[in-house]
């Protein structure tokens, strides 16, 4: 039982270690790194359905009138799109339908 109860204290929460390292919620640091990890996260998604799509980017870059460099930065999250870029990319480009849900 001691083995355990000083497992659960050396435990840390991925919340308090988010706070930890970016501070809490409404910060302008963690504002930051939540706006970098959405990117990359939508990086993400246009890369996997790319992949589905069995297309390149240089493919996927081509169909939509963009250069396969600003593809590769979306992909890797070092590039902030705006929403009718995101559409033109997932409807357009690879022919899938995006909702977008607020909640």
């Amino acid at each position: 039982m001691k083995t355990k109860e000083l497992k659960n204290k050396s435990t840390t929460s991925f919340e308090a270690h988010l706070n930890k390292r970016y501070g809490e919620i409404g910060t302008e640091r963690r504002s930051a790194f939540e706006t970098k990890a959405k990117a990359f996260a939508i990086g993400e998604v246009i890369k996997e359905e790319r992949k589905l799509a069995s297309m390149t980017q240089q493919e996927l870059a081509d169909k939509t009138g963009t250069k396969k460099s600003f593809i590769s930065r979306i992909e890797n999250g070092h590039s902030d799109i705006q929403l009718s870029t995101l559409y033109k990319l997932i409807e357009e480009g690879l022919g899938r339908k995006i909702s977008l849900i607020i909640s």
